[in-house]
Formats: C-alpha cells, structure tokens, sequence
C-alpha cells in the first residue's frame, strides 16, 4: 500500500530526528529505524494501530521511543498526518 505524508508530518519526523541527533546520533538512527519499521508494518497491516476516533484517524506507538504515529488509512493509501512526542499537548 502507498504511503503519503502531509506536509506537516515531514516536519514533525525532521525535526524530532534533528533534535535526538544533535543529541545522540545513535539514538536518532534507532528512533529512525523502528519508524521505518513500524511503516514496514503498517504496509502490511494498515490497521494495526488502535483507532483514534476523529475521522477516522488511527495511532501507533513508537516503542520504546515516546513518540506516536498519527495516520489515516484510506483505499489506496496510507497517510501519515501526524508523528509527535507523546507528551507534547495537540
């Protein structure tokens, strides 16, 4: 399935991987890994994350890394909207 991001997802992933990087190259590279990972997943089973209840919005958690996957599944595609620090308001 097709993966699409909005605009504001890609800066959100940019920004959250230059903040760890600056910080502990490492960690950025195994936050980056298990997203492109649960990405891999979500391919294979676009309802994997628990439904989030506003139009249709789903999340998935980036275990153990406290950040949160917010995505849309549509017919032919997946849309990730959102990917934030889980504790960070919206």
């Amino acid at each position: 399935m097709k993966l699409r991001y909005t605009p504001k997802a890609l800066r959100e992933i940019d920004n959250a991987i230059a903040y760890i990087g600056a910080r502990s190259p490492q960690g950025a590279k195994h936050v980056a890994l298990r997203f492109y990972k649960l990405l891999e997943l979500l391919r294979e089973q676009p309802q994997a994350g628990a439904v989030h209840g506003r139009r249709n919005t789903r999340r998935l958690f980036l275990t153990p890394y406290p950040y949160v996957i917010y995505y849309r599944v549509s017919q032919e595609e997946i849309i990730i909207l959102r990917f934030r620090h889980t504790s960070r308001r919206s």
